[in-house]
């Protein structure tokens, strides 16, 4: 197998899940979190700043200016004024192509299909869900009720769509964004992984 994919997600719809258990069957590495531990060792930047800026963009110029004080400076003479969350942005775009070019893997959101545009063996996958579905599973995952659990879905949703649309050329969510998009409230977590794998499959035999 030689195949890296990526995973745009909305959130409730088990996209996580999904690339894990896709990572797990195919025997190659899974990164969600793992990527922010990585870029933060590669780069400098403490891993609480990564979580921090994790897949939210932040437009203020003050709060940038007073986190800039924990870059550490990652490549500080070349990034100058950059804000941090650019600076963040770019570190975990160049730990994304390392990733890529070490192996076939599993790299769930943070713009990676876009960090990865020049790799000719990327299959880029997004998973949705319909919003009784995913409310009910934010709600048992969170024990937290329909509403709280839709605010929670609407809230990361607009994060992850302001973050992706921002730093990249696409647009989140919209299927001329990706290669395959998927809608897992259909298919199931086992269905949705069964349609991945097959893809992949077909992708490397093309």
């Amino acid at each position: 197998m030689n195949t890296i994919i990526t995973i745009g997600r909305q959130f409730g719809s088990a996209g996580k899940e999904i690339g894990s258990k896709i990572a797990e069957e195919c025997g190659i590495p899974f990164y969600d979190k793992e990527l922010l531990s990585r870029t933060a060792k590669e780069s400098g930047f403490c891993e609480e700043m990564m979580e921090i800026h994790d897949e939210r963009p932040t437009s203020s110029f003050l709060y940038n200016l007073v986190m800039d004080t924990y870059s550490f400076g990652y490549n500080a003479s070349s990034f100058g004024d950059m804000p941090i969350s650019h600076k963040i942005f770019l570190a975990q775009f160049d730990t994304i192509k390392k990733i890529a070019s070490e192996g076939p893997c599993v790299i769930v959101g943070r713009c990676a299909d876009y960090a990865l545009s020049d790799f000719d063996n990327v299959l880029n996958i997004f998973i949705y869900g319909e919003e009784e579905a995913k409310i009910k599973r934010i709600s048992e995952k969170y024990n937290v009720d329909a509403k709280a659990a839709k605010d929670m879905i609407n809230k990361k949703d607009k994060q992850r769509q302001s973050y992706y649309n921002y730093y990249s050329s696409k647009k989140w969510g919209r299927a001329d964004s990706y290669d395959l998009c998927i809608n897992s409230s259909k298919l199931g977590i086992e269905g949705t992984k069964k349609l991945v794998i097959q893809a992949i499959e077909d992708f490397e035999n093309r």
